[in-house]
């Protein structure tokens, strides 16, 4: 039976003061949670070092063995038991924790991994001999002379073996090893100009992983070559640069296009001064950013750095260092949010090539039987002289009405559109044919383009209307009696900062009294609204990422609604004139490559696709 009283005690507890073991033990369960994050630490103090070089070598996924090796500046002798010791750093002088310019300063990575692994280290200063230093659960020994030419080679054997209850908590070999990939890619996306190399020597079976060579050139060109190897050359191809700058903030880095998304959010990737973090303000600020482009199901790709004074930015939030606190943080958020979107509106009517591409997936030229002996000898294959004189002879005489008189009812020609080269040189080239009235084939000079006229006009009519807004407000209707809704008192508080911003979107909120709130009127788009629920979503959402796009969706919500009822039917017939004005006005448009869902308004098929898919080449 328990206690009737708990705060009484048969024996006084006493304090103890943890053995220096203990201490490292319990910092290493904060420091290394998994074989990557030991790989994470290793590799930073190698950047930190100056490495141009760095190699990595797991076993296990990282259990049993991990090997990094930099050619950095290294570290002498004498000082290599008191990089073992806690708390001991070359980064920081202890004076402004605020002034951070490294990625390691806190001093416990290599004391925690010695205290939970069998860890050696081998380095080498130049000028002077190599030494070693060997520690295990804790427990250092001496320094030893070694041979090596030049920088550290850090080696971490049977990680955790001294607290083996952390090992039931690790996931597969598998899995473990691919969480080391992404730490490694990560890393390696944040320094273009250094070479970092992964390899994987389980079951006495060594391949390479992950290789990429250093980068040359200016910072964005090795910056598009290095996100090329990491992240794939559809992304380096479908990907803006991203240039802006904001108050001491500076982003730079690559978007893709919103026609080139993905069904999760593994394709995001955000630095602040070069370190890799998942912060949920700038999070936000990404979905806010891509808001009106994609679907909620569907996530951007991207590879975004932010630059600014250290003293603007707080590391020091959490042992591992993936999470920062801005100063500023509306800047930030600000500035992403512009960044993306002054790049995305450049792009124009620009969709991704991996449209085009899925189209020509699609189409699958039939397959000829395979002779029964299963080949076709050069000798059987007519001569390209033979063929050409073969397709003339099978060419039916074409009457003198045009190939229109004998189109299918479900396609629809204009055979008065006469070619206009001029036309054909613009981007979505001039209007040739309408197909099963919804989609309009255009010509250009060195293909086709296939276009949704719904779904293009649907995006049209959105950035019409939303400009009208811009310019005018939304339209707000006054309610006879004002909703007033009980909050606590921080949270009408939160309403009321920002009943400016609201009031820009048709929602009129005001004090009234303790932590009361008096709404007064509501955006007339969004008809009969269920006020509470609006406001508590709004506080949830400034909660969550610090700010709120949740009323500004709602109308424009309403707004992709009314696109989409006054956009161009499908099934409607259309005229060569109204065709070709549609081209011209996506041509004009920003973001009507994809409409309001997201989807693509138009593929653009080259000439030497179509050709290839008619074995032509």
């Amino acid at each position: 039976m328990a206690n009737a009283n708990p705060n009484i005690q048969a024996a006084r507890p006493i304090i103890r003061q943890l053995d220096d073991a203990a201490i490292n033990r319990i910092a290493a369960g904060e420091v290394v949670e998994r074989p990557a994050s030991a790989v994470k630490e290793l590799i930073e103090n190698s950047i930190d070092a100056g490495a141009r070089r760095i190699e990595v070598v797991i076993a296990e996924g990282g259990k049993s063995l991990i090997r990094v090796t930099d050619d950095g500046c290294g570290i002498t002798a004498d000082q290599l038991p008191l990089a073992m010791s806690r708390h001991a750093t070359s980064k920081i002088d202890g004076s402004d924790l605020l002034n951070i310019n490294s990625f390691g300063f806190r001093g416990e990575a290599l004391p925690s991994l010695g205290a939970v692994g069998r860890l050696t280290i081998t380095s080498r200063v130049q000028g002077e001999d190599a030494a070693m230093i060997s520690v295990s659960g804790g427990r250092m020994e001496p320094v030893k002379p070694a041979a090596l030419n030049s920088g550290t080679v850090v080696e971490l054997r049977d990680l955790f073996y001294a607290t083996p209850a952390r090992l039931k908590f690790l996931r597969t070999d598998r899995a473990e090893a691919q969480a080391v990939s992404e730490v490694v890619k990560r890393l390696a996306m944040a320094e273009p100009f250094v070479t970092f190399i992964l390899r994987d020597v389980s079951n006495g079976a060594e391949r390479e992983v992950f290789r990429a060579d250093a980068q040359s050139g200016d910072l964005f060109d090795a910056l598009h070559g290095r996100l090329s190897t990491v992240l794939g050359r559809e992304f380096a191809d479908n990907a803006l640069l991203i240039d802006a700058e904001r108050e001491g903030f500076h982003l730079t880095g690559y978007a893709a296009l919103p026609t080139y998304s993905r069904g999760t959010a593994v394709a995001q990737f955000l630095f602040v001064n070069g370190r890799p973090v998942r912060d949920k303000l700038l999070l936000g600020a990404l979905r806010g950013a891509y808001m009106d482009f994609l679907s909620r199901d569907r996530h951007p790709a991207v590879a975004l750095f932010v630059e600014c004074d250290p003293t603007l930015v707080d590391v020091n939030v959490h042992p591992a260092k993936s999470e920062v606190r801005f100063r500023e943080p509306s800047i930030v958020r600000g500035l992403i949010v512009s960044g993306l979107r002054h790049a995305l509106a450049g792009a124009g009517h620009r969709a991704s090539t991996t449209v085009s591409d899925a189209t020509l997936g699609a189409m699958r030229p039939e397959t000829v039987p395979a002779r029964e002996e299963g080949r076709i000898y050069q000798m059987e294959r007519p001569s390209f002289g033979a063929r050409s004189m073969s397709y003339q002879v099978q060419a039916p005489s074409m009457p003198q009405t045009g190939f229109a008189e004998m189109a299918q009812p479900s396609a629809r020609f204009e055979p008065t559109l006469e070619a206009k080269p001029e036309s054909e040189a613009l981007p979505l080239g001039a209007a040739r044919a309408q197909v099963h009235e919804n989609y309009i084939i255009a010509q250009t000079e060195n293909g086709i383009v296939i276009v949704d006229q719904h779904a293009a006009h649907e995006r049209l009519v959105y950035e019409k209307l939303k400009k009208q807004m811009a310019d005018n407000g939304v339209a707000s209707q006054a309610l006879l009696i004002p909703d007033i809704i009980e909050l606590a008192d921080d949270e009408a508080r939160t309403i009321v900062e920002i009943a400016d911003d609201l009031a820009r979107f048709g929602l009129v909120v005001e004090a009234f009294g303790g932590g009361a709130i008096a709404v007064r009127e509501t955006p007339a788009l969004l008809g009969e609204v269920n006020s509470k629920a609006l406001i508590r979503d709004i506080l949830d959402e400034l909660e969550d990422l610090g700010d709120t796009t949740s009323l500004q969706s709602r109308v424009e919500a309403i707004l992709s609604r009314v696109a989409c009822h006054g956009s161009i039917r499908s099934g409607r017939v259309m005229r060569a004139e109204e065709m070709n004005a549609l081209l011209r006005e996506m041509e004009a448009t920003p973001h009507s490559g994809q409409c309001n869902h997201g989807r693509p308004t138009y593929v653009e098929l080259r000439l030497t696709d179509i050709e290839r898919l008619f074995g032509r080449t």
